[in-house]
């Protein structure tokens, strides 16, 4: 039986993270207790090797899900909730999938499920926008929700290295998994943009409706065109209104230096909320490791021991949209002779795209077109791409990245 001072937590999973929050829960306990009235204390802990769920949950009062993955985690959050045990989960991908069915289970059952670890590490944004700016109607999000690709991208930008050589000393340094392929192929990103995006438009989103790419094409070339243009290459994620629907996409993008994003490196998360009522507000933070992510979770589990809050139902149903505008990066390799700028641009033009600036590099056959487009739609753009890249003079396949206008100063 649980002593009347004493808060029983279940804690499912003791990999990185799990056993960072057991460190910190014990070393932060009496600080706990002064705050809520009650001692939190590890009832049980489940592993592949050793632990009971039954058991586990039978002796909690809460249950901490840090086994990631969809099941048993799934499982087990629906059997805890049903128990009427409050559950904290960092579990992204759980959630971006089948985050409508917990967030009933949570209403029906009276008890909370927390998740302020699953998007941007120590960032309070699934607060801010859960309670703080839950009177206003956010238009749009932008997101470096991983903070394992911001760090390859800091280091790409600030060294010069490869991307294989990025992320090998992320790794080295503990900010990427041994295998990052979530992290670098951008789904990791997705599955939070899709949380992020219910939570602030009030309507379903599954990853499965995020289209999303990664950085690993992403090459130090890029990043030297990015220095002469003044930009900065960030992998975002963004969700917006538009037309009455909703996009959420995750892919490269360049930005300008007045963009609150363009500032931020290394393994920093950071999220931009815009609004009429708020014009633009941007929190940051640490976004990977173990100890910051496991301090993320022992504030939700401080939060859920202080009742109530719950997810509300969503109100709408906005249907998604894929085709949105934006400015573009394109580089072409090309055999400089007459006549090749002005092809380019006759395609370019014919589809309603116009130029912002342009860069010529090398001489011969290997010369290298680099161009900033003003916003167009994608549609037309990636239609004047295929039929940039028929012309007789384009010696490889183009390559395009978005890039973001807007800019707060």
């Amino acid at each position: 039986m649980t002593s009347p001072s004493r808060y029983a937590i279940g804690l499912l999973g003791h990999g990185t993270v799990g056993a960072a929050f057991a460190e910190l829960l014990e070393e932060r306990a009496a600080h706990v207790e002064h705050i809520t009235g009650v001692r939190p204390e590890i009832a049980g802990v489940l592993t592949r090797s050793r632990g009971d769920f039954a058991d586990i949950l039978e002796r909690s009062q809460l249950v901490v899900e840090l086994i990631g993955g969809l099941e048993p985690a799934r499982e087990y959050v629906l059997r805890a909730m049903a128990a009427g045990r409050h559950v904290v989960t960092a579990n992204k991908q759980l959630l971006a999938t089948h985050g409508e069915e917990l967030w009933a289970a949570a209403r029906e059952h009276g008890v909370q499920l927390r998740f302020e670890a699953a998007v941007a590490g120590v960032v309070p944004v699934i607060r801010v926008i859960q309670e703080s700016l839950a009177a206003a109607h956010v238009e749009r999000l932008h997101g470096i929700v991983n903070g394992t690709t911001n760090y390859i991208l800091t280091e790409m930008a600030r060294t010069g290295a490869s991307f294989e050589d990025a992320l090998a000393q992320a790794q080295e340094l503990g900010y990427a998994e041994a295998d990052p392929t979530e992290d670098v192929n951008g789904k990791d990103a997705a599955a939070k943009m899709a949380i992020l995006a219910r939570l602030a438009f009030s309507t379903p989103v599954s990853v499965d409706q995020v289209t999303y790419e990664g950085i690993v094409g992403i090459t130090p070339d890029d990043m030297a065109y990015a220095r002469d243009l003044g930009l900065e290459l960030k992998l975002i994620g963004t969700a917006e209104r538009i037309d009455g629907g909703l996009s959420v996409r995750v892919h490269p993008a360049f930005l300008y230096p007045g963009h609150p994003l363009a500032a931020v490196s290394g393994p920093f998360n950071a999220v931009t909320v815009e609004s009429p009522a708020i014009t633009e507000i941007t929190m940051s933070g640490p976004g990977a490791g173990g100890p910051q992510t496991a301090s993320a979770v022992l504030g939700d589990v401080i939060s859920a021991m202080i009742p109530p809050a719950s997810t509300p139902a969503t109100e709408e149903r906005l249907p998604m949209v894929s085709d949105v505008v934006s400015g573009f990066y394109l580089r072409l390799e090309v055999a400089d002779r007459p006549g090749v700028l002005a092809s380019v641009a006759d395609v370019l033009g014919r589809h309603e795209i116009s130029v912002k600036s342009v860069v010529q590099r090398g001489l011969g056959d290997n010369a290298r077109l680099v161009m900033v487009s003003h916003p167009a739609l994608e549609s037309r753009f990636y239609d004047a791409l295929g039929e940039i890249g028929r012309l007789d003079f384009v010696r490889d396949e183009p390559r395009a990245i978005r890039v973001i206008e807007e800019e707060f100063v």
